[in-house]
């Protein structure tokens, strides 16, 4: 009923922010922040609610009905399984999909002292419901300048078209005055080659592999760009190295993850 509340073409994770906020006052008499049994409470509701709550918002823009969760599923499989099964058949998640949505997840948690953690942080800082203080870390990383980095790779991969296209694209970004930007590469901790890219990278051949093709466009043209950028002085020289956005992002495409779901897997990895 309260999914019904919100309109079709409304942002998923203005959705998700909504219904995180609104479990603090259908989850009232476990919020208190002071008693080790409710806080433990709460971290066990939230993480395992929040990929039925992702899925719901999901399906509720695309106009198809809710689908429960399996407690036969594991905890990827069963977020999988809420966002393309359908309630007249049985859906069966691909086990490689479920590991690169594992990992992605785990990659993704590992993300520093960044805005939507530290809006967490200063909200419950005062004392306020931790579900209020996570719908608001939601909205933190609804933001383009925070969860939208890999949305932005596939939009530069598209916007240069081929590999051909890839010389003259750097050399716009070299220079000041086009304020064109090379997404996906450096990261304000990472100051060196992102670890966490290479495990993403193969993964990356894994799934494409297996449920992609192996000769996609904006994979083979990422490798291209990942290789031309790293033997370029210019890059080298400012340790501007692929960070884990550069490849996320194509793999959540070929999982089947709208881009505009992207920064709503992020709120689950991060919740």
């Amino acid at each position: 009923k309260f999914f019904n509340g919100f309109h079709y073409d409304a942002h998923p994770m203005a959705m998700v922010s909504a219904v995180v906020a609104s479990m603090a006052a259908f989850y009232h008499d476990t919020t208190d922040i002071y008693d080790a049994r409710h806080r433990e409470i709460f971290a066990h509701r939230i993480i395992a609610k929040i990929p039925t709550i992702a899925a719901a918002a999901y399906k509720h823009s695309v106009g198809q009905p809710f689908v429960y969760p399996r407690n036969d599923l594991g905890y990827c499989a069963n977020t999988l399984q809420m966002f393309f099964g359908v309630p007249c058949e049985k859906f069966e998640a691909d086990p490689l999909a479920a590991e690169a949505l594992d990992l992605l997840f785990i990659l993704h948690a590992d993300h520093e002292q960044n805005a939507s953690t530290s809006t967490v942080r200063l909200a419950g800082s005062t004392g306020c419901n931790p579900y209020a203080a996570i719908s608001a870390g939601v909205s933190a990383l609804w933001g383009p300048a925070h969860g939208g980095a890999n949305e932005e790779v596939l939009e530069m991969l598209e916007q240069i078209g081929s590999v051909s296209n890839i010389p003259s694209f750097l050399e716009k970004v070299k220079d000041k005055n086009s304020h064109v930007r090379l997404m996906g590469f450096g990261h304000r901790v990472y100051k060196n080659f992102d670890p966490r890219a290479k495990i993403i990278r193969a993964m990356c051949h894994r799934v494409l592999g297996k449920l992609g093709s192996v000769d996609n466009p904006l994979f083979e043209l990422a490798l291209r760009l990942e290789e031309i950028a790293l033997r370029d002085e210019y890059f080298v020289a400012r340790k501007l190295y692929p960070n884990v956005d550069f490849y996320s992002g194509i793999i959540y495409s070929a999982l089947g993850i709208p881009r505009s779901m992207f920064t709503v897997m992020f709120a689950i990895a991060r919740t």
